[in-house]
């Protein structure tokens, strides 16, 4: 399988692929936890049926030392017991965010204070620019169908 489009080939797409590539570069760079990061980048990955991003985001939380049993059940966070408070809000707020056409009023006054109740002002300002992030390549990926499985972790460092 190929993808529909390389993004790197035009000089337009390239320059934006850059940007968001150094966006996601000076988030790494964040206060927020590495394993937040990648928690939310993966499960905003799943809901956007991103197979590159999930791809990716397993293999960069796993080699980081995120455990199997964690990264298996991003998917159904809210029953799982494995996550703290912290990263259940991150979760919630990626769902949120991820999610905004799905429910009109957008991200919920409650979720939001959930998540300002774990996270300083810098790491929420990291939280917000990680989902809206994570969302862009989704779609790039999804549109162009990116294709998935080779990625070797730490590839794009």
């Amino acid at each position: 399988m190929n993808a529909r489009l390389d993004l790197m080939a035009g000089p337009v797409a390239a320059k934006t692929m850059k940007h968001l590539i150094a966006a996601g570069k000076a988030l790494a760079d964040s206060s927020l936890p590495f394993a937040t990061q990648e928690l939310v980048k993966l499960r905003a990955s799943q809901i956007n049926g991103c197979a590159g991003c999930i791809d990716m985001h397993t293999k960069d939380a796993a080699a980081a030392g995120e455990t199997a049993v964690r990264l298996h059940l991003v998917a159904a966070w809210r029953e799982a017991t494995v996550f703290t408070d912290a990263e259940r809000a991150a979760l919630e707020l990626t769902e949120q965010g991820t999610r905004i056409a799905d429910a009109a009023g957008g991200v919920t006054d409650e979720a939001w204070a959930n998540a300002a109740k774990h996270y300083d002002e810098e790491q929420l300002a990291a939280l917000v620019c990680t989902i809206a992030v994570i969302n862009a390549f989704n779609r790039g990926n999804v549109i162009i169908q990116q294709p998935a499985g080779n990625y070797q972790p730490g590839q794009y460092a």
